[in-house]
């Protein structure tokens, strides 16, 4: 009789057994599962990234307006460069030749002066070093204030520089030679305000 008792024990051992191995069964098989979906999720996404490339092809308006303001901004910057520069220069000029019409006619008091000097040459030797004095303070004063005297006689004749009266025939200078100065011309800051009136060496 203590055989029989010890069978449904036994029997009761296994099937406590059998109901610990399936959930250990089941936890296998949702591992396996859970195996074979990864692989097919890791390949979804290279497919994603190379879809990224094409979104970045598209212009972004955007980027295109900011395009178009940095050219228009450069455009004003170069207009007001230039714009700039002028105005430098014009004030520059005004600068240099605002005193063109008052040596002009200080011009007029030189040529006088000088013909002045050559009349007392035989006068009282005082009187015309006096004179000869003042003339040459007058000269040194504008030649301070940026007039010179254009060369003339010996050079070769300039239209820029000269104004030809007539032509002569003569030995003493070669051909298109400046041969006599009628009138001496000037300049003010290198600018031409008065050419030389000269005759010309045929």
């Amino acid at each position: 009789m203590s055989e029989e008792k010890n069978i449904p024990i036994e029997d009761e051992n296994l099937e406590e057994q059998a109901e610990e191995l399936k959930p250990e069964e089941e936890a296998e098989v949702q591992e396996e599962a859970a195996a074979q979906e990864e692989p097919a999720e890791e390949a979804a996404e290279p497919e994603e990234k190379a879809a990224e490339p094409e979104k970045g092809t598209e212009e972004d308006p955007r980027d295109k307006k900011i395009e178009e303001l940095n050219a228009k901004y450069m455009r004003l910057m170069a207009d007001f460069q230039n714009q700039k520069k002028r105005f430098d220069k014009e004030k520059a000029d005004i600068h240099q030749y605002a005193n063109e019409k008052i040596v002009k006619n200080l011009l007029e008091v030189l040529d006088n002066f000088e013909r002045a000097l050559d009349a007392t040459k035989d006068a009282d030797p005082s009187l015309h070093e006096g004179m000869e004095l003042i003339f040459k303070q007058l000269v040194a004063a504008l030649e301070k204030a940026g007039v010179a005297e254009i060369k003339a006689l010996g050079e070769e004749f300039d239209p820029n520089f000269h104004n030809a009266v007539m032509m002569e025939e003569t030995d003493e200078y070669e051909s298109n030679k400046v041969s006599e100065v009628m009138q001496k011309g000037y300049t003010l800051n290198s600018r031409v305000i008065r050419p030389s009136m000269v005759k010309v060496a045929q």
